[in-house]
C-alpha cells in the first residue's frame, strides 16, 4: 500500500501531458511546427467560390442603365437579384445560360464570366454578385464558448471577429492565436499571431476570409485538469484503503 501511495505522483506526471488529460484540445501543432508566414498581402487577398456557397447577383444592361428582369420575363412577379447555389461539382445553374463552373473564382472574376455569357443576350451587361453566406469560426480560447460568424462586412480583421466572439476568454492565449485558412482539395495554410502585445496589432488587422478558422489554444491548467479527471480513480484508491485498514485492524 505504501508502494502504491509513492508511484501515485508518478503516475500522475507521467501522464499529465497525454491525450487522457488534454482530450478536448483541437487543432493542436506539434512544437517545431512549421506555420505559415504572415505577409501584408494576405490582407488583400481575394475570396475565392468554394462548394455551398450561396450568391446573389444581379444583370443590368447597358453597363448599368437597366435592371434585367431574370426571374420572371412575364414581369407578374418582378425581382431585382437571385439567390443561386455553388454545387458540389463547383457549377452553379443560372437563368438562361445554364450551368457555369464558378468554384475558384474571385468575385470579380465572377462578375466578368457572367458578363460574357450574358453578353450573348443583352447589350453591354452590367453584373453585380456578392456571397450571403460567409462565415468565420472563432475558438476564443474555450471550446464550450465557440461561435460561427457570418461576415456581412468584407474588411471584417481578426480582432473584429474575435471581438464579435466575445473576446479572447480567461483561458485563451493571446498570445498564441492560430488563423487557419482552409482552401479546399489543397493543403491549409496556418498563421501564428501574438495578440497579447502592442506589436502584434499589424498581425490582428489581418483580413479575414470565408471559412477561415480563428483558434486561440486554451491554458492548460494541470492541477484542475487532474484533480477532475482523476477524482474518480482517488476516489476507489482511498476507499480501497479504507476497507484495507478496516479489515487488518480486524
Amino acid at each position: 500500500m505504501r508502494k502504491l501511495l509513492i508511484l501515485f505522483p508518478v503516475f500522475l506526471l507521467a501522464f499529465s501531458s497525454c491525450k487522457i488529460f488534454r482530450s478536448n484540445l483541437m487543432l493542436k501543432t506539434k512544437t517545431d511546427y512549421a506555420y505559415d508566414k504572415l505577409t501584408d498581402s494576405l490582407s488583400n487577398q481575394d475570396y475565392k467560390l468554394t462548394s455551398n456557397d450561396q450568391i446573389q447577383y444581379r444583370v443590368f444592361t447597358n453597363d448599368g442603365f437597366k435592371l434585367i428582369d431574370l426571374a420572371n420575363q412575364a414581369n407578374i412577379i418582378y425581382r431585382n437579384d437571385l439567390d443561386v447555389l455553388v454545387e458540389s461539382d463547383g457549377l452553379v445553374k443560372l437563368p438562361m445560360i445554364g450551368y457555369v463552373k464558378l468554384e475558384g473564382y474571385t468575385i470579380r472574376e465572377v462578375e466578368k464570366v457572367l458578363e460574357e455569357k450574358y453578353s450573348e443576350y443583352y447589350v453591354k451587361p452590367f453584373v453585380t454578385v456578392r456571397v450571403t453566406n460567409k462565415r468565420v469560426i472563432v475558438f476564443p480560447g474555450n471550446g464550450g464558448v465557440a461561435k460561427v460568424l457570418p461576415l456581412s462586412n468584407n474588411n471584417t480583421t481578426v480582432l473584429e471577429a474575435i471581438a464579435l466572439a466575445g473576446g479572447i476568454t480567461d483561458d485563451g492565449k493571446a498570445y498564441k492565436v492560430k488563423l487557419i485558412r482552409n482552401y479546399r482539395n489543397s493543403k491549409p495554410e496556418v498563421f501564428l499571431m501574438d495578440l497579447s502585445k502592442i506589436e502584434g496589432l499589424a498581425a490582428g488587422n489581418t483580413k479575414v476570409l470565408a471559412n477561415d478558422i480563428i483558434y486561440i489554444e486554451p491554458r492548460y491548467r494541470l492541477a484542475r485538469t487532474v484533480a477532475a479527471e482523476l477524482a474518480p480513480i482517488v476516489s476507489i484508491i482511498s476507499s480501497t484503503i479504507l476497507i484495507y485498514s478496516v479489515f487488518k485492524i480486524k
